[in-house]
């Protein structure tokens, strides 16, 4: 009987020495500021925003968008590891941490604080300054932009709430319009950053209003009068008609398309192109007969729309 209590009583200790010294392993790992810290950058990593929102400190700043806060708008994290975990004393602990995120290398500085025990055994900790970082996009000449493949619009709630780390790349692409991409960076807790999408006409654009211009001016071509209907070309001729006017184009407009002064809107500048007029006319004075047989330059300017189809309205102006 006494020896099977001691038995018990070593494997109890044993027990007992395990559990102690797996408290203390974990407490020095997985429940150490570092550790937190890396439970968050973990969380990121694999995309899984309410898990790293959940921790204790991590908060959206008041009066921001949380459009980026989104699976799809991360770009990949790896290579996580810990460089430093600084004791700053009162239970703060600053920790220095390297990665690669997006396309490059980086490094973050977190700052956690001793947030008591958990059931009493292991450390809890808190971000003493939100791991996330905001940006405030600029968007010139348009309404829509994107930030990692998320749709986003200027009349969202900006500037926009991101993780940190993260790489985040501004553009804009649709049917007619384009922005050279613009990357961030985010990879200083709390921090302000600021791009701009400048948004330009693209060549699809270009071509199209040129087709459509042409077209246009062809038809007016058609018109066998001196001032052709609705026409940005015509002339004035004091002598009598002899003949059926005849146009042709000697040199098309080349279509520029630049940002009009109210966003959403483009135009295309004054640019000047060239008819050719043939007629034959005789002389009210002397009644001689002579031909017409000359160049008739002209200037187009427009203000070109998106109509909700997505189609173009083009006005003169």
């Amino acid at each position: 009987m006494r020896r099977s209590l001691i038995i018990w009583s070593v494997i109890f200790g044993v027990f007992v020495a395990a559990f102690i010294g797996t408290v203390i392993a974990l407490n020095a790992t997985l429940f150490s500021a570092g550790g937190f810290v890396r439970v968050y950058l973990d969380s990121v990593a694999r995309g899984d925003v309410q898990g790293a929102l959940a921790l204790p400190g991590v908060e959206v700043p008041e009066g921001v968008s949380d459009e980026l806060l989104d699976p799809d708008a991360l770009a990949e994290l790896s290579d996580i590891r810990q460089i430093d975990d600084v004791d700053l004393g009162d239970g703060t602990h600053q920790v220095t941490v390297e990665y690669a995120v997006g396309p490059s290398a980086g490094r973050s500085t977190f700052l956690v604080q001793d947030a008591g025990s958990v059931f009493g055994l292991f450390s809890g900790w808190r971000f003493t300054e939100s791991p996330l970082a905001t940006i405030e996009p600029t968007v010139l000449h348009e309404n829509r932009f994107s930030a990692n493949g998320v749709p986003l619009r200027t009349d969202s709630a900006l500037p926009v709430a991101v993780f940190t780390p993260g790489w985040y790349v501004f553009d804009h692409e649709s049917a007619f319009l384009a922005a050279e991409a613009t990357a961030v960076a985010a990879t200083t807790p709390g921090e302000h950053l600021a791009t701009t999408i400048d948004v330009q006409a693209d060549t699809a654009f270009v071509e199209q209003v040129q087709e459509e211009l042409t077209s246009y001016l062809e038809d007016c071509a058609t018109q066998r009068v001196l001032m052709p209907s609705g026409c940005p070309f015509g002339q004035q001729i004091d002598n009598r008609i002899e003949s059926e006017p005849v146009w042709s184009l000697t040199a098309h407009p080349q279509v520029t398309i630049m940002p009009g002064a109210e966003r959403g809107t483009w135009q295309m500048p004054p640019t000047g192109g060239v008819a050719h007029l043939t007629v034959d006319v005789r002389s009210i004075f002397d009644g001689t007969r002579s031909t017409f047989d000359g160049d008739v330059p002209f200037t187009v300017q427009y203000l070109i729309t998106f109509q909700p189809d997505g189609s173009l309205l083009i006005t003169a102006q």
